[in-house]
């Protein structure tokens, strides 16, 4: 029976780990990081802006179009929820690259790219 168990609260703590995602992201000057631009369920991003200048946060949803603009001030941590199927845009706007400290919780399944 400890055996069983055991073995329950693993596969617990396993199965919540994979649906957690850990990451320190740079973004080149004048580029964007996007993350989840491919067929998802919903996820919510901690994001820390651990550069010097404000970045830029949309939601772009992957059938076209961006809405719901967050302007995030250098070392302010944010959370945003994102729908199903959207993705979130982190535009750098600025001469020197950023950085992001982000946390993702939910479906971890997301595509991660960069677009200038």
């Amino acid at each position: 029976m400890k055996k069983l168990i055991l073995s329950a609260v693993a596969l617990l703590l396993l199965s919540a780990s994979c649906r957690t995602l850990t990451s320190t992201t740079s973004i080149k000057s004048y580029d964007a990081f996007i993350l989840g631009n491919n067929q998802h369920g919903a996820f919510s991003v901690k994001l820390k802006n651990v550069s010097a200048n404000d970045l830029e946060l949309w939601r772009a949803p992957i059938e076209g179009g961006q809405h719901s603009p967050l302007t995030v001030k250098p070392n302010e941590t944010v959370k945003v929820s994102v729908e199903k199927n959207t993705a979130l845009k982190i535009e750098n706007k600025n001469k020197e690259q950023a950085t992001v400290e982000l946390f993702v919780k939910g479906d971890t399944g997301l595509s991660m790219g960069y677009k200038n």
